[in-house]
């Protein structure tokens, strides 16, 4: 049941719109020009905020494109971007994070190095009032924003290329997982079985985590290779580890024979270049830019109000680009981590 007061409210809405309308078009017909309504305040809204990111580590080009895309797009409306570099220590991270709490941005950009030792404090941000958006690697914390990769596609993806190539030959594969502890190397996983379980021929010779480590990666491939040396193709969940991978399949004289399917963030030289030279046969991109643009919207959105942190739980999950020989030399495949 309406009140008294809702009527008077929506009836002074009404006045104002209506009265606006026609002022409008009164400054229409003079040839006058129009002050937009809502530029005002969404500036206003937007000046001053501080918005703190925390990578794994800044020392490739997924979180160096993720930080270049947020500056772009939210300094020149009075944001600010500051970075805590943990440098691959979940410790580091936890601390880096506690502190930013403790400074009261609005937004935390949380790339998670696995799935618990964020949750608490992803948690306690959004309870104190702070939005947190979490970047490619999920949390078993849900919070306000998630903008990344569909792993399980992801995987599916990877798997199919390799079931294909292998067709006609030893249908022998290896797995190269990051850090099992992590929601990315999970889900990969789980679209690569859900792909196996149609193609019982493949046999899974080989199942180990290099931990993201590309020296990792390569010490396990080298040791694969000689124990199989008929292996028709290689599942890695990032090539910036299967950097390593395909050393050591270059090393074994295999270039070409061993089929190596990947996924990262499409940058020039670590993915389009890498597809060129025939490192990589298959990486499927999930295309920073596009996240960090994603990410830098959802950033202006919230930071305007009317959603309390912690109150909504939205998906964003970007759209992939699967990188091949037929399109590695072709101009958009790749993002040049320089040009940003």
């Amino acid at each position: 049941m309406k009140t008294a007061s809702d009527m008077l409210r929506r009836l002074a809405l009404a006045t104002t719109l209506v009265l606006g309308a026609a002022g409008a078009t009164q400054a229409l017909a003079q040839g006058k020009g129009l002050d937009e309504p809502f530029r005002d305040g969404y500036r206003k809204a937007l000046a001053g905020k501080t918005v703190g990111y925390i990578p794994v580590a800044m020392g490739f080009d997924l979180a160096q494109g993720w930080y270049q895309g947020l500056k772009k797009d939210l300094e020149p409306w009075g944001m600010k971007v500051v970075v805590r570099d943990p440098n691959w220590n979940t410790n580091a991270g936890a601390q880096a994070l506690t502190a930013l709490i403790a400074e009261k941005p609005a937004v935390i950009v949380v790339h998670n190095p696995d799935i618990q030792t964020y949750a608490k404090l992803i948690r306690k941000a959004e309870e104190e009032g702070i939005y947190i958006v979490q970047i490619n690697m999920r949390s078993t914390q849900p919070s306000t924003t998630y903008v990344g990769a569909d792993w399980v596609d992801i995987g599916e993806r990877e798997a199919n290329a390799v079931v294909e190539a292998c067709k006609g030959k030893s249908n022998k594969i290896a797995i190269m997982q990051g850090a099992p502890t992590a929601a990315t190397s999970a889900y990969t996983l789980k679209g690569v079985e859900n792909v196996l379980a149609k193609n019982p021929q493949i046999k899974v010779v080989s199942n180990q985590a290099a931990d993201w480590d590309a020296a990792k990666a390569k010490a396990l491939t080298q040791t694969v290779l000689k124990q199989n040396p008929d292996l028709c193709g290689i599942i890695g969940f990032w090539d910036g580890m299967d950097i390593g991978t395909a050393a050591a399949i270059k090393e074994a004289g295999l270039t070409g024979k061993v089929f190596l399917a990947t996924s990262g963030g499409g940058e020039q030289k670590g993915a389009c270049d890498q597809v060129k030279s025939g490192a990589f046969d298959y990486d499927v991109s999930y295309d920073v830019p596009t996240q960090a643009s994603n990410m830098a919207a959802m950033i202006k959105w919230l930071v305007q109000g009317g959603v309390k942190p912690g109150a909504a739980k939205q998906n964003i999950y970007t759209t992939l680009v699967p990188i091949t020989k037929a399109n590695a030399g072709a101009d958009g495949t790749c993002w040049k981590l320089s040009a940003n």
